[in-house]
């Protein structure tokens, strides 16, 4: 910790930010400091280490010149809240004799640790070998005829032979380096697309099958009680559904949305008649997107949707403001007359209390008793205790 130095989180005129991760936990040598869940900022010079947000308003911090690191290393750590993780290890050289005040001023340790909750995020330890390979801290001393006499730093994953060594240093150097991450990047993606696809296809797979079990068990074939029957239907409707619409597979917006709203009303008509009739959008909303894996909507998207909705299902906005797909048998009549009764049988209720008896969201069950209560049917008492429904005794008077 004695090569950390105090600075202001500014850079300089030819230093640029390179990466940055969060609750980072710095160590002198093998010893525990009192810097702990700071921000680490790489640039191109230094690694900067400053309390949460002292970086980003330029605040002061620590800094590490890179110029003193000669070797990455990593150990493995275990904890009981985060399991195993990695340890970063910053090897250095000795002091320099221009370095300025710091955190430390003597330390017997010739290497410092950078320790996370869940470890080092991967990305920042590849950005810290790129940029320790580029050393373009050093392009202003070499440009000036001032090579420093110090070996270069051996990084991991590097050649130390002088024939097979590439040139790293300068504009050349970093935009080589910057080339090679790019294509190893490209063929990560690649490989990883391969993956997905293949996933795809199995899901696909997956979910034409359960479409036929779903038809046996609409048949009624074979021996299957009938409480198996509703068990079974519910995984398979939580599966998902085999040809989500898409925006690429539709040639304009209009065409998108109708068939969006199409589908919405085919897989949601089930649901909503099993939940009394009306489902919030908010349930809406996740249960489509469960529903279409990879392809998840925009909120924005579902609800211009659900505006095309027709029949058998539409859209209604409460007076408060909420809004929600219900049936269009739907009678408000005739669910304020069960909200009635469930009123009587308990002398009271809140939006709670109805929410667990009908097991339905609490926002649903707020409206239903405002709806009863502007049929007349219902009055409140609104104390510290919060809002209570009442059946109205007026009307038999």
């Amino acid at each position: 910790m004695n090569r950390f130095e105090y600075c202001q989180a500014r850079l300089s005129e030819n230093e640029s930010f390179v990466a940055k991760d969060r609750n980072i936990k710095l160590y002198d040598g093998d010893e525990k400091t009192n810097y702990e869940d700071g921000e680490l900022v790489l640039t191109s010079h230094r690694l900067l280490w400053g309390r949460n947000g002292e970086i980003a308003r330029g605040g002061s911090c620590l800094e590490l010149k890179l110029r003193y690191v000669t070797a990455v290393d990593e150990e493995e750590a275990s904890s009981m809240l985060f399991g195993r993780k990695k340890r970063i290890i910053l090897r250095l050289r000795d002091v320099a004799p221009d370095k300025k005040p710091g955190p430390m001023d003597h330390s017997g340790s010739s290497f410092v640790k950078l320790s996370g909750r869940n470890g080092v995020d991967v990305a920042f330890v590849q950005a810290l070998h790129s940029t320790l390979a580029a050393r373009v801290w050093a392009v202003a001393d070499e440009t000036a005829g001032t090579r420093p006499s110090q070996p270069e730093v051996p990084v991991a994953g590097t050649s130390t032979d002088p024939n097979l060594r590439q040139l790293r240093i300068g504009i050349m150097g970093i935009e080589r380096n910057l080339a090679e991450k790019q294509k190893q990047t490209d063929a990560n993606i690649s490989l990883a697309f391969k993956d997905l696809g293949k996933l795809m296809g199995m899901a696909k797979d997956m979910v034409a099958i359960t479409n036929a079990v779903s038809a046996k068990i609409r048949e009624r074939q074979g021996e299957i009680s009938e409480d198996e029957t509703v068990r079974f239907k519910s995984y398979l409707l939580s599966l998902g559904i085999d040809d989500p619409v898409t925006r690429d597979g539709t040639r304009s917006n209009s065409e998108y949305f109708l068939k969006l709203s199409r589908q919405l009303c085919e897989m949601l008509l089930d649901p909503i008649t099993e939940a009394g009739g009306m489902m919030s959008l908010a349930d809406v909303y996740c249960r489509v997107n469960r529903a279409r894996g990879l392809e998840l909507l925009s909120p924005e998207d579902l609800l211009e949707a659900c505006t095309l909705l027709t029949g058998p299902i539409k859209l209604r906005e409460f007076p408060s403001g909420a809004m929600v797909l219900q049936l269009e048998s739907h009678d408000d009549v005739l669910v304020s007359e069960r909200t009635v009764e469930l009123v009587e049988q308990n002398v009271s209720l809140s939006s709670d209390e109805l929410a667990r008896l009908e097991c339905i969201s609490l926002l649903l069950a707020r409206e239903r008793l405002l709806t009863a209560e502007g049929f007349g049917r219902l009055c409140r008492d609104e104390s510290i205790e919060g809002l209570r429904f009442y059946r109205n005794k007026f009307i038999d008077c």
